[in-house]
């Protein structure tokens, strides 16, 4: 059974940066997707980066540039380096496993097969 742990999120002040991490347990695909999702209050989910078992990488259009996907293949954890925050990126953040990456229509990024969600850790960016 496949087990994430997210962590990572704080409050900190437009601008700054943060990053998340993600440790996977129990996961024995060698083929596989990490992906970062978020939630801000009101709003669907939205997939924002995801990471390949190839350590290839996907952004949504909303983040490209800012957000940095990451993995350490020897501890299991996937990073998401967040960099010029902004207030509009306040939500809570969630990773998740799967087969798949791609993008979506919407320029959302999406997992394919997907097996498993985080408990999710909270970012929340003042102005």
């Amino acid at each position: 059974q496949v087990h994430l742990v997210e962590s990572g999120g704080g409050s900190v002040q437009s601008g700054g940066s943060l990053r998340l991490s993600c440790a996977a347990s129990g996961y024995t695909y060698s083929t596989y997707c990490m992906g970062w999702f978020r939630q801000a209050p009101g709003k669907e989910r939205e997939g924002v980066a995801a990471i390949d078992s190839a350590g290839s990488t996907r952004y949504a259009d909303s983040v490209k540039g800012r957000f940095t996907a990451s993995q350490d293949n020897t501890k299991n954890i996937v990073y998401l380096q967040i960099n010029s925050l902004k207030p509009e990126d306040t939500a809570m953040y969630y990773c998740a496993a799967g087969d798949v990456c791609y993008r979506g229509r919407d320029g959302s990024v999406v997992i394919g097969g997907f097996r498993a969600w985080g408990q999710g850790t909270q970012v929340t960016v003042s102005s």
